[in-house]
């Protein structure tokens, strides 16, 4: 069975960085699109990155351009969120998600074009 897994979360100055990864098991990774999406207290989950099955595409929300980075290792069946110049808004709970579609832009940040999801990480970005 799939498994997804997610790792990194914790607490972190404003300014500060975080490094998340997602161990997925029970698939063959580099057939999958992978994505980010964070769920604040009292909101929508949303969409954070994404990254292509061959890696040669990724995909960020507006709000995280220039600060978070998505990469993929293959050989490790991981795929990791680089979270630079963090905000107090970036405070979320972060899950990874895997769909075995090749998502396009305009697909890949909907929640409902993932069939797997984590569990989710905590990362709280104090001010």
């Amino acid at each position: 069975q799939v498994q997804l897994v997610e790792s990194g979360g914790g607490l972190v100055q404003a300014g500060g960085s975080l490094r998340l990864s997602c161990a997925a098991s029970g698939l063959t990774f580099s057939r999958y699109t992978m994505g980010w999406f964070r769920q604040a207290p009292g909101k929508e989950r949303e969409f954070v990155a994404g990254i292509s099955k061959s890696v040669s595409r990724t995909y960020y929300a507006d709000s995280v351009k220039g600060r978070f980075s998505i990469s993929r290792d293959i050989a490790e069946n991981t795929v990791n969120l680089q979270m630079n110049s963090l905000k107090p808004e970036d405070t979320a709970v972060y899950y990874c998600a895997a769909d075995e579609d090749q998502l396009s832009s305009g697909i890949v940040a909907r929640t409902a074009s993932y069939d797997y999801w984590g569990q989710g990480t905590q990362v709280t970005v104090s001010s």
